[in-house]
């Protein structure tokens, strides 16, 4: 950058934050012929923030037609960054839900609405094909439901936009916004600044503090979130994607806090994990440390549910979640400032299609369906 103090550098956009969501909206930016800049604060690979890890759950099994269509979007994306960066990023493994939650039941008629492939399983079948999953009740699964490997992704995303003609610059924090005009924002760090048309700030967890009073935000909780991998006793590649879901109010829902997701991590085990139930904390304060009761139950759980794990070898994993209260995602646009945060646990299975759409509100105005996105 060659901008020093009282001068600016020029370009259409600048995105702010090099996790899986910035890195797509520059890649869907940049290959529409937009001049960008991406500045990431941290560097390359960090574990910082909620994109980093081998494994994420790819599904397209939710109850309303909107998620569903913007995860077959993504589907066909992922399938084309893949493509045009040479490297794999989604598996598909098959995924199965069990439990007595009635949510099920939902999901299932919302799947069958939008002709989303999947069929119920006895208890027998599901652990006849599934033997390190115990299973009490009928078990849906979809046979399009997968991983995605976010460290990787999030590399091919960044190159695929550097191939476009995108800046990407890595340790390069943002410390402010400043917005001139309906057309006009300056992004200023340590090093320079840019002037911009639109600012895509894809920040998560640092939304509220690097935001203020730019553009409107809902209610924001950032939480420490701690699953674990554990060590498989079935092998690894034998293992769907995979959720657990305990009726309200019942002894099992009190004690694993609701439910549990899981899924294989190749060369690492089988990565099990609570839903948005950690700590709350500034992501600036983080510790990394598991909080010792969810970690108790979290090996409880498996040594009652997993027996294709060793509930005694695990190695925790740190990470956060950004959640709202409806745990709909927050994609907006105010003025020439773009918002992209908020996506509560289960946002990096849509991680192209949400770089569309925040491609889509930079250039055009063009709004996501509220139904699955907080906006004006």
């Amino acid at each position: 950058m060659t901008g020093t103090a009282g001068t600016a550098d020029n370009v259409d956009v600048v995105v702010v934050g090099g996790g899986a969501m910035g890195s797509a909206a520059a890649w869907q930016l940049a290959r529409r012929g937009v001049g960008v800049v991406l500045l990431e604060r941290f560097a390359a690979g960090h574990t910082n923030g909620a994109s980093h890890g081998a494994s994420r759950i790819f599904r397209l099994s939710y109850p309303d037609p909107v998620h569903i269509g913007l995860a077959r979007e993504a589907q066909r994306l992922w399938r084309e960054l893949e493509d045009v960066t040479g490297t794999g990023l989604l598996t598909i493994t098959g995924g199965v839900d069990h439990g007595d939650h009635p949510f099920l039941h939902d999901l299932a008629d919302g799947l069958a609405a939008a002709g989303v492939p999947h069929r119920w399983l006895t208890p027998q079948e599901a652990t006849e094909r599934w033997p390190g999953i115990r299973f009490t009740t009928p078990a849906l699964f979809y046979p399009d439901s997968g991983r995605v490997h976010a460290d990787r992704a999030v590399a091919a995303l960044q190159a695929a936009a550097a191939d476009s003609g995108a800046t990407v610059r890595h340790s390069t924090p943002v410390t402010a916004i400043e917005v001139l005009g309906d057309d006009t924002v300056l992004v200023h760090t340590d090093s320079g600044s840019y002037r911009a048309r639109r600012v895509v700030a894809a920040v998560n967890a640092w939304a509220s503090k690097l935001l203020g009073g730019l553009a409107p935000l809902p209610p924001l909780r950032v939480t420490q979130e701690q699953p674990a991998h554990f060590a498989a006793r079935e092998a690894e590649e034998s293992w769907p994607s995979f959720g657990h879901r305990f009726a309200d109010g019942s002894a099992e829902a009190r004690a694993f806090y609701g439910g549990i997701y899981g899924l294989a991590t190749p060369g690492e085990g089988i990565k099990v994990g609570f839903h948005g139930v950690g700590p709350e904390v500034d992501p600036d304060r983080r510790d990394f440390t598991p909080e010792p009761a969810q970690l108790a139950a979290l090996r409880e759980y498996t040594r009652r549910w997993l027996p294709g794990v060793d509930p005694d070898d695990f190695a925790p994993i740190s990470c956060t979640y950004t959640t709202t209260p409806d745990e709909n995602f927050v994609l907006d646009r105010h003025g020439p400032v773009v918002v992209a945060t908020g996506f509560s646990g289960h946002g990096f299975k849509f991680v192209p299609a949400i770089g569309r759409v925040l491609a889509d509100l930079a250039l055009d105005g063009t709004r996501p369906d509220r139904r699955f996105a907080f906006a004006r």
